[in-house]
């Protein structure tokens, strides 16, 4: 599974051209902070019980008993045992940066997930915010 972020291209190119290779070799870096932030943004909100949509659809009654009879929260957090969440990194080149699980049963169980409760991915603003991030890392 992969998440691409859209970014203005023409800033990009426009700082590029203004710092040279020197801005060139940060931007690697600068995307790979980016996409931490990013997985912050995605664990933090899952843990509220929210998608990128939006609220998270409740869990079917029989699945709520069984979580409960775990000692587990019955809000939907998409956090069983903690191991798909935390088996998300990334990974940046100089052009682009990868949000990814780590693990194969992982990544099914977040494609699974991400069916019913769409959280891997991101809305307008925190788009917006990775992109003020970006920047001020790239400064």
């Amino acid at each position: 599974m992969q998440l691409q972020i859209k970014t203005n291209s023409k800033e990009i190119s426009r700082r590029l051209n203004k710092r040279g290779k020197e801005l060139s070799a940060s931007v690697k870096r600068a995307l790979l902070i980016t996409a931490q932030e990013g997985i912050n943004i995605i664990e933090d909100r899952t843990r509220k019980g929210q998608g990128y949509k939006g609220a998270f659809a409740s869990y079917t009654p029989e699945y709520a008993q069984f979580r409960e009879s775990r000692n587990r929260r019955l809000i939907p957090d998409l956090q069983f045992t903690g191991q798909m969440l935390g088996s998300m990194t990334a990974k940046s080149d100089r052009t682009q940066a990868e949000i990814f699980f780590t693990r194969a049963t992982e990544s099914a169980k977040a494609s699974g997930n991400n069916k019913k409760r769409p959280f891997f991915g991101f809305n307008r603003n925190e788009e917006n915010e990775l992109s003020k991030v970006f920047f001020k890392v790239l400064r």
